[in-house]
């Protein structure tokens, strides 16, 4: 009897520790992503991860492969399995407010990351303010063709018309510009995807067609990929100027040669660990700031060193 007595308590003792030890694992956060071609993006899921190990919460990660409508099902099954709170990489930033609305209907927070949502029922953001920093680049790619270029340039632009946050990068790049009065032409905006041998064919095409062009403006990771591709396998690297988002190895290795002369660079791991970070502060019934900026570097060949770890 007294053995039965002890068994039983053991039964008890360890049923206990295993709910705690669930509990300790309860939270489950999920990650709706756009791409995992990208290098930006991975970067994004591994500071995510981190973060989720850190606290002790289970990640998990929809690849949405570049498919607007997939994130939308993915948010309305992570409703239905209910999640503790969902990060969300937006393709369509007004075609996935519904199912952020839903989220928000069935408790769950939606924190936006990388592009932000207009009016939408997500609890905050994270990342960066992309007209802001495009401008800024238009500002450095001006005061470059004043300074190196005699104030007269050609711009072909490689950039992802189906990406709310690359149209914002665009349209404070020109918006710098214009306000430059250089003598900076626009000759033609293609559109890359978000894929990156999309963004090859286009930005090559876009070469061909403008011979006398003679700078390049790629408004993210695979556009740049594309044209630094480009740029390389019709041997005019002597002659045209990159300029971009997101660095990758390709993007350095121009930098070095001199033919790639900016790259504004984020912080995609910050991002994703913030984003985090934020959700578990919302479990603890703590609050957080609406809007959870992370600021960028425009890389050059002054300060590029500092980032060469990344591709080793």
């Amino acid at each position: 009897m007294r053995l039965n007595k002890v068994l039983s308590g053991c039964t008890a003792a360890i049923a206990m520790t295993l709910a705690l030890g669930a509990s300790a694992w309860a939270d489950t956060f999920a990650l709706v992503t756009i791409n995992q071609q990208a290098l930006f993006f991975n970067q994004i899921n591994e500071g995510a991860q981190q973060a989720a190990d850190a606290a002790g919460a289970k990640l998990v990660i929809f690849n949405a492969n570049n498919v607007p409508s997939a994130q939308n099902d993915a948010m309305e099954n992570y409703i239905t399995q209910k999640v503790d709170g969902i990060i969300l990489v937006a393709i369509d930033v007004n075609g996935v407010k519904p199912a952020i609305t839903a989220a928000k209907t069935a408790g769950i927070p939606v924190i936006a990351i990388d592009a932000q949502i207009p009016e939408g029922d997500n609890v905050a953001f994270v990342g960066v303010d992309n007209t802001k920093a495009g401008e800024d680049i238009g500002k450095f790619y001006a005061d470059y063709v004043k300074a190196n270029m005699a104030g007269t340039a050609k711009i072909g632009v490689i950039g992802a018309l189906n990406s709310f946050i690359q149209n914002q990068r665009l349209d404070g790049f020109k918006k710098a510009v214009a306000d430059s009065g250089q003598k900076i032409t626009f000759l033609d905006t293609v559109d890359g995807q978000n894929v990156q041998d999309v963004a090859l064919t286009a930005a090559e095409n876009l070469m061909t067609a403008n011979p006398d062009m003679t700078t390049l403006y790629a408004t993210g990771e695979p556009a740049l990929v594309g044209a630094v591709s480009a740029v390389t396998s019709q041997g005019r690297t002597g002659d045209v100027k990159v300029f971009g988002w997101d660095l990758t190895k390709q993007a350095v290795e121009g930098i070095d040669a001199g033919w790639v002369t900016a790259v504004v660079q984020q912080d995609p791991a910050g991002e994703g660990k913030a984003a985090v970070e934020a959700l578990v502060k919302l479990k603890k019934g703590e609050k957080i700031e609406p809007i959870i900026n992370v600021p960028v570097t425009i890389v050059t060949k002054e300060n590029v060193d500092q980032f060469r770890g990344m591709f080793k």
